[in-house]
């Protein structure tokens, strides 16, 4: 029995899905611009050159793009039905034994690149690396063991009923990988410079400014109708020079005022899409240090975040988040009625109650109470020219409560490690997950760690038994029913509690030029997210794709 659990869950909760940090310029020498049977991808997240290092799971932090068009996972996610998990190369799964077993049946006809077939074996091997090598366990995986039942079948166990656990199999650090390859590699240092997957396309040619991939003619999903696909280094100003001139084809960044400056200038092949990824961008309160262990003081400070004011100076009008962090374009129907078309305005009256009931004051631009002073910091991630908000938002609560509260800007790598860590005050991360529990389950005090340990999630530290306890009932059923009920008890808590505060709503921003190409999704109604980087979806667009038999 397929088994398509709106709540299904993807490990890492707090998981940049798009990077929209400005790189540096295209490098001098990358051939941008392609023939009638080439696709050119630009790429703006990656630096400037590329390192040949396709070892998916391996501990560097910069890796080859296009790997997830070559490694592909269990199964998918249909942003399109909910974040609903779809079959990919299992073709179905089955829940039993209270639903602490999962097991997975094989999609026939599936092979690697070098023509050897995917076989119950490689999907044991590989779903086994993170734990066997828990250091390889990037993914987050929550299964405790892993079975080969007979040649077409794969069981997983957990230590407790797991429904919702299903998307972590979607995850791309959780990829199908051939054993006859990989068991005989160190995977500490092996860069895997020729992969081979069972994704539509192979490496054909590499050079630090381009990174040429071959489409597969036995590809188990189709034949996709370019020969190549080409990747390049580019920046955000950079690419959109190239789209304009037809030298991309397709990127992904966001570009305030494409209407006027893209679309408008070929309406007919410039198109500037967005879809909305189910997160959400928001304050987290780090909650094992005081003051902010007080949820007076985390709504006080929530009630008091101008969104408004933030998505207009993004040119993202309309895009505040909710009180839940849940986005209603995707999770209307799991939304208590309470938190449906919340007010996003702020709130100075409520605010100053809040601080107020808490028993704070603010005396010399510090918090204090009961004797203590507090002057706090708020960190937020550099590289996404995340400065501009920062300011918005301290200043407000300078006018509101006179509070003094410092930004720093930290790169992307620091931060990341900080946040682990729980080494700030407070902290803007991307949160959510494919599914309501994928959302919330990141805040289960199970993931809770000393500061200065790093925590894999949850590392505002946050503890609440009521949100505990509709995890793990979430977990256990896999009645839809029961599920939106349970949703909407982990919502209370999140709205009453406030670990933490939703800021605006993220999206894909997709870039197109379609003159060479068409048959691109319509976010209006589709069925796939054109996200390069999106594993099955970007493999599901390469196939949608047809020529235009223009250069």
């Amino acid at each position: 029995m397929v088994t398509t659990n709106p709540l299904s869950r993807r490990a890492l909760l707090l998981t940049a899905a798009v990077a929209l940090a400005a790189g540096a310029c295209a490098a001098p020498g990358n051939t941008a611009g392609g023939g009638a049977d080439t696709l050119v991808i630009g790429k703006t997240d990656a630096g400037t050159t590329y390192p040949r290092n396709f070892n998916v799971v391996g501990p560097a932090t910069q890796k080859t793009p296009g790997a997830s068009l070559i490694y592909e996972p269990l199964v998918r996610t249909d942003y399109s039905d909910g974040a609903t998990t779809k079959p990919w190369l299992a073709e179905s799964w089955e829940f039993s034994d209270g639903g602490a077993t999962l097991s997975f049946t094989i999609r026939e006809g599936v092979t690697f690149s070098d023509d050897r077939p995917l076989t119950a074996d490689d999907v044991h091997f590989s779903l086994n690396l993170p734990l066997d090598q828990p250091q390889f366990n990037i993914a987050g995986v929550t299964y405790t063991a892993v079975e080969k039942v007979d040649d077409k079948t794969v069981a997983v166990h957990f230590a407790q009923p797991a429904y919702s656990e299903l998307n972590q199999f979607a995850n791309p650090q959780l990829p199908m990988v051939p054993k006859h390859i990989w068991a005989d590699q160190d995977l500490n240092t092996w860069t895997n410079p020729d992969p081979v997957g069972t994704g539509p396309v192979t490496l054909a040619s590499f050079s630090a400014q381009q990174v040429t991939l071959a489409t597969r003619a036995d590809y188990w999903g189709g034949t996709p109708r370019m020969k190549t696909v080409k990747i390049i280094p580019t920046s955000q100003d950079a690419v959109k020079a190239q789209l304009l001139r037809g030298e991309v084809d397709w990127a992904a960044t966001s570009w305030p005022g494409a209407d006027k400056e893209y679309v408008a200038v070929d309406p007919e092949h410039h198109q500037y899409q967005q879809y909305a990824t189910g997160r959400a961008y928001a304050l987290v309160f780090n909650a094992a240090r005081t003051p902010f262990d007080d949820p007076a003081l985390r709504r006080a400070l929530s009630l008091t975040i101008p969104r408004t004011d933030i998505v207009a100076t993004l040119n993202r009008p309309g895009t505040e988040a909710g009180p839940t962090g849940l986005a209603e374009q995707v999770y209307g129907d799991w939304l208590k009625a309470d938190y449906r078309d919340a007010d996003p305005a702020i709130d100075v009256e409520g605010a100053r109650k809040a601080l107020s009931d808490g028993g704070f004051t603010v005396e010399n631009g510090a918090l204090t109470k009961n004797g203590q002073s507090f002057t706090p910091t708020l960190s937020f991630n550099q590289d996404y020219g995340w400065g501009a908000y920062a300011d918005i938002i301290v200043n407000s609560w300078r006018k509101t409560f006179g509070l003094t509260v410092k930004t720093v800007g930290v790169p992307s790598v620091n931060l990341y490690e900080q946040q682990q860590l729980g080494d700030f005050d407070l902290t803007v991360a991307e949160i959510g997950g494919p599914g309501v529990f994928a959302t919330y389950a990141g805040f289960n005090s199970k993931y809770t760690k000393p500061l200065g340990q790093k925590a894999p999630a949850n590392f505002g530290r946050f503890t609440d038994p009521d949100l505990d306890a509709a995890i793990q009932a979430m977990a256990g059923t896999d009645d839809e029913g029961r599920l939106k009920e349970l949703a909407k008890d982990a919502q209370t808590v999140v709205v009453e509690q406030v670990p933490f505060a939703p800021i605006y709503n993220s999206y894909w921003f997709i870039n197109i030029n379609s003159k060479r190409w068409g048959g691109w999704p319509d976010p209006q109604d589709f069925d796939r997210v054109p996200f390069p980087d999106l594993g099955p979806d970007a493999a599901r667009t390469l196939l949608g794709l047809t020529p235009t038999g223009r250069k």
